[in-house]
């Protein structure tokens, strides 16, 4: 389970977060990660009944979590700053654990790159 401090829970916080922030699709799953001037990094999920009946869809959102809480630790270690990350699964993130698992750190690290890259001073960052 995330700490409390890790979750983000409010609509306008996710709304915030799916429209103003980088977006890394995936098969299974898309990301979207916004940068904050609020430490800790904050992750929020989105898993629609597509994905599957409430069993299926509680337990790509535990796999999720899982694999969020070692992301998040991964990023405290590096001293990225923070942001708000919203994780939606797509239906087939009901596959397989190992896909979903590198899906997840391929967008998790995209994301990331892409936010790092709009921090950049005008001129310095892709486009």
């Amino acid at each position: 389970m995330l700490r409390s401090e890790h979750r983000l829970r409010s609509s306008l916080d996710f709304g915030s977060t799916v429209r103003n922030g980088v977006r890394v699709g995936r098969p299974t799953l898309v990301v979207h990660a916004r940068l904050t001037d609020n430490p800790p990094s904050r992750v929020g999920f989105v898993v629609s009944k597509a994905v599957g009946g409430a069993v299926t869809r509680n337990r790509v959102k535990r796999r999720l979590r899982h694999l969020v809480k070692d992301a998040l630790v991964q990023d405290q270690t590096t001293d990225r700053p923070a942001a708000d990350i919203v994780v939606r699964a797509l239906p087939a993130a009901a596959t397989d654990s190992e896909r979903l698992a590198t899906d997840l750190s391929s967008a998790w690290q995209s994301a990331r790159r892409r936010m790092d890259d709009q921090q950049q001073p005008d001129g310095q960052g892709r486009r």
